[in-house]
């Protein structure tokens, strides 16, 4: 790892104490103004809970990157560049519109206006990628026109991508953090070989991003005590954007080096997977019936695993080691290249597991050929915990 790798694990320990010390005071804040979640027939938990998380995750985002600029060692990352900055401004623009959806629920144009904002105040500030490794094309260099739109559409997938995954206790904040940390792991061992340079903003974004997750975590597992809302949902996926972006869409073409496949291309694709492919069955089921992808309903993969008999707790760590298995598989064959022919056989093997166990209509289709009498009872969310 380089020199300076310790100095990131200070950062993520001032991101992740920041978070949790300025949690609980913003909860109670949050519930003198009334910004709390009311229980629905739509929603997982059943009492009023507060919002705020979002609040707290950026001020421990907002004074971590501070602290990294006073770093010495991190130095580089900060100077002769608008980087760090941008990310700053970027993530406080979509922070705004998530709490002005918590607040009043915006429409769908103007919550992808607000984030579409966010995106070109990264891409004005360079935080953007430049090329993509393509599978039989090798690297391919973006022209000016078309970075805008790929920034955009991109910073748009995984905002959304983490707001949707948010619908159980510690979940969106417990992927990010696992698939956060695989980030960082992977953005310094690239600049420890020389692939990456010192330079560049991702790991330390990536860092933050795993920080503040880690300390709003014990706050937000079930059952929560406080919410991270859309404010916090956004601001991830804001930085887990920033962060796949410059990391992957700037890996220089190593000679007789794969790394991942056809990395780093699907990097992204694996560190979020759970989220991303939740995302994309939800843009289908609710594309074949005719709605809006941001009508709400109760067949995401957390509510399937809730209808399979696991409790809420055991759901979202089911979720949470997927995601550190999808990891995995990111991360080994970068410290052990000879695992490379064995990842995409892999990465099938997991595509066909989880077509076939949240496939929308199997369940359903399973259930209906039973007799009335031997139909499953839909299990009560008992949440139970993991290991139970």
């Amino acid at each position: 790892m380089p020199a300076a790798a310790p100095w990131y694990l200070l950062v993520l320990l001032i991101a992740a104490g920041v978070t949790a010390a300025m949690t609980m005071p913003v909860r109670a804040l949050a519930i003198k103004v009334g910004y709390v979640d009311m229980p629905s027939d739509r929603k997982m938990h059943d009492r009023v809970t507060p919002y705020g998380g979002g609040a707290a995750m950026f001020i421990g985002v907002a004074i971590a990157m501070l602290a990294g600029s006073l770093i010495p060692a991190l130095r580089p990352v900060f100077v002769g560049s608008n980087e760090a900055m941008g990310v700053l401004i970027a993530a406080a623009s979509i922070f705004i519109v998530g709490l002005v959806d918590d607040f009043r629920s915006m429409s769908a144009p103007a919550k992808i206006a607000g984030q579409v904002l966010a995106a070109s105040i990264l891409y004005f500030a360079g935080v953007t990628m430049y090329q993509l490794k393509l599978p039989f094309a090798g690297f391919v260099v973006l022209t000016p026109g078309v970075i805008p739109l790929i920034t955009a559409i991109w910073v748009v997938a995984l905002t959304n991508a983490i707001n949707l995954i948010d619908g159980l206790d510690g979940l969106a904040a417990g992927l990010v953090a696992i698939g956060a940390g695989s980030l960082a792991v992977y953005g310094l061992r690239l600049e420890f070989l020389g692939l990456l340079p010192g330079q560049n903003i991702g790991p330390l974004v990536a860092v933050v991003a795993c920080g503040v997750c880690l300390g709003f975590l014990p706050f937000n597992f079930h059952p929560a005590k406080i919410f991270m809302g859309d404010a916090g949902a956004l601001l991830l996926g804001l930085l887990m954007s920033a962060s796949t972006m410059v990391i992957g869409g700037r890996t220089p073409p190593a000679s007789g080096v794969t790394f991942f496949f056809f990395a780093p291309l699907f990097i992204p694709f694996f560190i979020l997977g759970v989220p991303l492919v939740d995302s994309a069955f939800a843009f289908i089921r609710r594309t074949a019936k005719g709605q809006g992808f941001h009508a709400p309903d109760k067949d995401h993969i957390h509510h399937r695993l809730l209808r399979l008999g696991h409790g809420h707790r055991r759901t979202v760590g089911i979720l949470w080691l997927w995601t550190a298995l999808l990891c995995g598989f990111v991360l080994f064959p970068l410290f052990d290249p000879r695992a490379n022919p064995l990842i995409p056989f892999a990465a099938l093997a997991l595509g066909v597991v989880l077509y076939t166990w949240f496939h929308p209509g199997l369940r359903q289709q399973a259930e209906e050929s039973l007799p009335s009498a031997e139909a499953p009872e839909e299990p009560a969310d008992s949440g139970v915990g993991f290991g139970a």
